[in-house]
């Protein structure tokens, strides 16, 4: 059977996609100081003509690769919202998605190494907190929405909720990373889900 022939747009964002998986790959291992514009499209198979086809720099293509990270995350707390689930389902689905969110190493690392950009580049600072309280809006709306479903009332402000989760979450999967035998994953996982289930669902 012949090969389809892709359209010159699908052509672009399959190169655009190709492009975002290798700098994830890369930025992860090597930061995003170190990783070039090169490193990046060689890894996908690219040339540097390729790259700035498509991204204007580097700086756009990692605040491009966090922003598909967060919309997948989006996509995914959207889907079991509109699922249906009975509330021991839901909580059932909530858990395993947060644990799969959870162990994301690649995930974790862009966005600690987001922050470190943004502690020594004034310019992507305030870039990457735009990008952080549009994902605390969606995570605040998120929480509200499965509490309205559960039929409990938040602790505390959904926006204030929303950041304590994003620094909690963050914060443990630190320690789990850097002090493994301190922090082993099991543990880590049922300290958070401890706090999750209290929050939200109890």
């Amino acid at each position: 059977m012949p090969r389809k022939r892709l359209t010159r747009e699908e052509s672009r964002d399959q190169t655009r996609e190709r492009l975002l998986d290798a700098a994830a790959v890369t930025i992860a291992k090597k930061g995003l100081a170190a990783s070039s514009v090169e490193d990046i499209a060689a890894h996908a198979g690219y040339t540097r003509g390729a790259f700035y086809s498509n991204f204007d720099s580097k700086t756009d293509l990692f605040i491009e690769l966090l922003k598909r990270d967060h919309e997948d995350i989006q996509q995914g707390l959207q889907q079991i919202l509109d699922a249906g689930l009975s509330k021991e389902d839901m909580q059932k689905q909530l858990a395993l998605f947060y644990v799969q969110v959870y162990c994301g190493d690649t995930s974790f690392v862009l966005w600690a190494e987001a922050r470190l950009q943004a502690l020594r580049d004034a310019k992507f600072r305030a870039r990457l907190s735009a990008l952080l309280l549009e994902k605390r809006e969606v995570i605040a709306y998120f929480i509200t929405q499965f509490c309205a479903v559960m039929k409990t009332t938040p602790p505390a402000p959904a926006d204030d909720l929303a950041f304590g989760m994003m620094a909690l979450i963050d914060g443990v999967r630190f320690f789990n990373a850097c002090m493994p035998k301190e922090l082993p994953d099991a543990n880590a996982e049922a300290v958070l889900g401890s706090i999750f289930r209290a929050t939200f669902f109890d």
